[in-house]
């Protein structure tokens, strides 16, 4: 059995490896994402507010999109087919308040994962527990490019 991470993990299997197996991407590194958990029924990730504000000092919009792509999308991979790969077609994000300081936490479900199409409700929170924005992603499932 090899050390190497799978390539590709199996649909709907708890999935330990892709944290490290996949990272986040490099958007998502300079914006200081961290994955905390990723599962069939969940995953979740966090993000500093700081060094994530808009020039009000407030948390920015396209911080918390990033931070509910990133999730939703890693989350996609997780339950794709074999040899199927998530490409996100639609994002839309709801922010109902905003954050001046601390970590927010993205908790991702599926609310519909088929052969072609995925949909992902990506919530996120403040360190309080209040929601800050919800967001949804739509993916498609294409041949992975060989």
């Amino acid at each position: 059995m090899s050390d190497q991470p799978p390539s590709h993990p199996s649909p709907r299997d708890p999935v330990a490896a892709p944290p490290t197996a996949l990272g986040v991407g490099e958007l998502a590194q300079k914006l200081g994402i961290d994955l905390v958990e990723v599962t069939p029924d969940r995953a979740t990730a966090t993000m500093p507010v700081a060094g994530n504000r808009q020039p009000f000092g407030l948390l920015h919009g396209g911080a918390n999109a990033a931070l509910a792509e990133t999730i939703g999308s890693i989350h996609a991979f997780t339950l794709a087919a074999e040899g199927r790969v998530p490409v996100g077609i639609e994002l839309s994000c709801a922010h109902h308040r905003s954050a001046r300081e601390g970590v927010v936490t993205a908790i991702c479900t599926p609310l519909h994962v088929g052969r072609t199409l995925g949909t992902f409700e990506i919530v996120i929170s403040d360190d309080t527990g209040r929601r800050l924005c919800t967001a949804r992603l739509t993916v498609a499932f294409i041949d992975q490019a060989r």
